[in-house]
Parts: structure tokens; C-alpha cells; sequence
């Protein structure tokens, strides 16, 4: 049996709300939800491996797109033409 192993970004996005965090990996409809971030991301895990079953490793890891991440700064104002 091989490995298959691969970076990926994880979006961690926080509820202001409720609080908590959402985990996900943009590529893959999966998502997890937790009181921090290491709990998120876990549930993410978790509903990753059930996307794996049911659609397949090699059908999971065709959906990472391989991105470069950039940050800039950017004016919001200017952009509004304000």
C-alpha cells in the first residue's frame, strides 16, 4: 500500500458570533468545526476521511490545486475609488 502525502492550505475561519472556528480545505468540500483551531481542524480530518472513502484517494488529491500564496497589501479605499 502507498502513502500519498501533500501540503495544503487550511482556511480556519472564525465565528464572531458563536465563536469557534470552521476548518476547511478550499479544494475539498469538507469541513470541520470546533471551539479552537486544533479542534477544527481535527473535525476537518475526520470529514476528509469520509470523503475519502467515498469518492477515492486519487479523486480526493486530483482536486489540490498546487498554489502559490502571496501576501500583499491592499487598499480597500482606493479599490472603492474612494
Amino acid at each position: 500500500m502507498s502513502t500519498a502525502s501533500t501540503r495544503a492550505t487550511v482556511e480556519l475561519i472564525p465565528d464572531p458570533e458563536l465563536g469557534g472556528f470552521t476548518a476547511c480545505v478550499p479544494d475539498i468540500p469538507a469541513y470541520g468545526e470546533g471551539e479552537t483551531e486544533e479542534s477544527a481542524i481535527e473535525d476537518m480530518k475526520e470529514a476528509i476521511r469520509a470523503y475519502i472513502d467515498a469518492f477515492g484517494l486519487d479523486a480526493t488529491l486530483d482536486r489540490i490545486r498546487v498554489a502559490a500564496l502571496k501576501e500583499i497589501n491592499l487598499d480597500f479605499n482606493e479599490l472603492a475609488g474612494g
